[in-house]
């Protein structure tokens, strides 16, 4: 909202028109077929330009999506284990977590205990050791395991590459 009776107006060129009357600078942005906007409205004097409006708002738009399709989205892919895993299928588990980290991926490792099994949480402990073990080439642990009601969890990050 221009609230000043003079503006320093820019065409849209980029020229500096000058210190203008709104009156005339409104006009004069009629007459080129464009809008005047106030791109700076706390200096003295205010700052107006003569743009095509509508351009610049999809110009703006245009680069906001192009922004957010580059910017690489990380999702948290989840690994459910069990205490008494077998070695097959632990492997299975372990090279699927492989792939979820180089594709660029975190991994939540979860441990899942049931009915007897919370009074022997430490062969849970000793599953996401090794788990954690077998992927200390490719990750690390974000921090230590953590035992939440009924699941050991830890969240696996992926190393930088060099």
């Amino acid at each position: 909202m221009i609230r000043t009776s003079k503006l320093l107006v820019i065409d849209e060129t980029g020229e500096t028109l000058g210190i203008i009357a709104l009156e005339d600078a409104l006009r004069v942005a009629e007459n080129r077929g464009f809008n005047l906007v106030e791109v700076s409205p706390d200096s003295d004097p205010p700052v107006a330009k003569i743009m095509d409006y509508g351009r610049f708002k999809f110009n703006l738009a245009k680069k906001d999506k192009e922004n957010r399709k580059r910017k690489k989205q990380v999702s948290v892919k989840e690994i459910k284990l069990r205490p008494k895993i077998g070695d097959h299928d632990f492997d299975f588990k372990v090279r699927h977590a492989i792939e979820f980290i180089e594709g660029g991926h975190k991994v939540k490792v979860t441990i899942m205990f049931r009915g007897r099994e919370m009074a022997h949480t430490e062969t849970g402990y000793d599953v996401l050791n090794k788990f954690i073990a077998k992927l200390e080439e490719y990750a690390r642990p974000d921090m230590t395991p953590k035992l939440e009601g009924r699941n050991l969890i830890v969240t696996m990050l992926p190393k930088k590459s060099s």
